[in-house]
């Protein structure tokens, strides 16, 4: 069941938007009434997603940046508030996830999952926060992962320390922004049907592993996570802020 969540003349940016956990977000944040700005490196995912958006009767753009491109970051902020004169929510989901050992890794890999998935998180949040400062408002929900909590996820070493690092950086913005009237907390999916866990999906020997861990025996659909965003953008979570909550059937337990 969707829950009912008034986001008129909100202002949204949802980076990593063009498919999966990042476009069930910004789907239902547009179907709430927010203006969404759709970001991804794929102009044409973006794109979709965007079209759909209006299809539906929604009001969205969509902008091409790496979200490690810190000038990029503060151009495509610029732009959205050139637009629509403000920026309500920030969801930072854009993320990569490489397969390697610890001891075959190739740098490049490593910095370049760092860079997405953690610096990409503090360069839109600093830049939305900013802005939000200014307005004297704003939410901010990081999309982290179980991965990055309490569950290791094997030759995943840099995507694990990438999202345990959002974790982190997540508590650490509900601190500082807090008196700006910004809210932050992330959100911790496990395994979600998208196209990025495709290839983890199909690895019977770990799915069957898995599975007998998930005390609900399924994995999760992306708009399950987007539900849970949605609440977290809501006025109705108020008084949750540095909080990182789990989606994943019950796996894991804290």
């Amino acid at each position: 069941m969707k829950i009912k969540v008034d986001l008129s003349n909100k202002v949204a940016l949802v980076t990593g938007a063009g498919q999966g956990i990042g476009q069930a977000i910004a789907q239902r944040l547009a179907e709430c009434g927010a203006k969404v700005c759709v970001n991804d490196i794929n102009a044409d995912t973006a794109r979709s997603t965007a079209e759909l958006i209006r299809a539906r009767g929604g009001e969205a753009i969509d902008y091409v940046v790496s979200v490690d491109d810190g000038a990029g970051v503060q151009r495509m902020v610029q732009a959205i508030t050139e637009r629509w004169g403000r920026l309500d929510i920030l969801v930072n989901n854009a993320g990569v996830e490489p397969t390697a050992s610890v001891l075959e890794m190739a740098e490049e890999t490593w910095d370049k999952t760092l860079g997405v998935n953690l610096k990409g998180s503090f360069l839109c949040s600093q830049t939305a926060g900013r802005v939000m400062r200014a307005q004297g408002s704003g939410v901010i929900v990081n999309i982290a992962s179980i991965a990055g909590h309490s569950i290791p996820i094997a030759l995943r070493s840099a995507y694990c320390a990438s999202k345990a690092g959002v974790v982190g950086f997540t508590k650490e913005c509900a601190r500082e922004f807090a008196e700006y009237g910004i809210r932050v907390n992330a959100v911790c999916p496990g395994v979600i049907i998208t196209p990025m866990t495709e290839k983890l999906r199909h690895n019977e020997a770990m799915m069957a592993k898995w599975m007998q861990e998930i005390p609900q025996r399924r994995l999760g659909e992306a708009e399950e996570v987007a539900e849970l965003v949605l609440f977290l953008c809501s006025d109705s979570a108020s008084y949750i802020a540095g909080q990182a909550i789990h989606v994943d059937g019950g796996k894991v337990m804290v």
